[in-house]
């Protein structure tokens, strides 16, 4: 039997989980901020964090959402099956901020942490388990989920880009504890990096490339909720063919 906390297929506990829900949405032109905006009935925020429960793998989540909105997002987590112990905290001017407040939330007793989009809401649990295994089991202090590139690529300033060594980068991303902490304590943190994988190989630090997973898509457009709301109605169906 697995122990509480107990990553499937691994000896050691689970990680904790910073969900990043702190972005405005202003793309997505929803009237409210990204992570409520509902999603087949449900906003996203609480579809990213049913992933992280049905993973297994995690045994802390902190939550980081737009100041004043941390009452509702509490309410809104409050049901999720099997949802590890919650704590919710206000996000920052920007995302680097917001990741950086939500790991100062996290004790120092976790030494894995993930970072994860809830407006990648749809991560399958599967994908979770992957990142945290790699980093416990493998060693590696810096792991990113991704997906090979399909579109063809120009450089704006030359030719077509070989997309055969180009990878989508996805999340949770995940990390030795101590990596993440430094490279969101250097201080040139956030210059040129787009992630938190790049704040720490600014540092030096290799980054581990796991499989990705396309249904951990970024929602950003209209279109992507579109596309949201159909892969959670392919979902609701296998279910139900499950279940006869």
């Amino acid at each position: 039997m697995r122990a509480p906390g107990q990553v499937p297929g691994s000896a050691g506990p689970g990680a904790a989980c910073v969900l990043v829900a702190a972005g405005s949405g202003t793309r997505l032109a929803a009237g409210r901020p990204k992570a409520f905006v509902p999603v087949g009935g449900t906003a996203l925020l609480v579809h990213a964090a049913r992933g992280l429960a049905a993973s297994g793998a995690v045994v802390l989540v902190v939550a980081v959402v737009p100041a004043g909105l941390e009452d509702e997002a509490r309410g809104l987590l409050a049901d999720v099956p099997d949802l590890p112990p919650l704590r919710v905290v206000p996000g920052g001017p920007s995302r680097q901020a917001s990741v950086a407040a939500g790991l100062a939330a996290v004790p120092g007793d976790l030494d894995v942490v993930l970072v994860h989009d809830a407006a990648r809401a749809l991560a399958p649990p599967a994908l979770v388990q992957r990142v945290v295994r790699a980093v416990r089991d493998q060693g590696a202090a810096v792991v990113v989920p991704a997906v090979p590139v399909h579109d063809t690529l120009r450089d704006v300033d030359g030719g077509v880009v070989d997309r055969a060594r180009l990878r989508a980068v996805q999340t949770p991303q995940g990390f030795a504890a101590g990596v993440l902490r430094r490279a969101h304590a250097a201080p040139a943190a956030g210059e040129g990096a787009t992630d938190d994988a790049g704040l720490a190989e600014a540092l030096g630090e290799h980054v581990h490339v796991v499989v990705g997973d396309p249904e951990a898509f970024k929602v950003t457009s209209p279109l992507d909720l579109l596309l949201a709301e159909a892969v959670l109605a392919r979902r609701g169906s296998a279910a139900a063919e499950a279940r006869s």
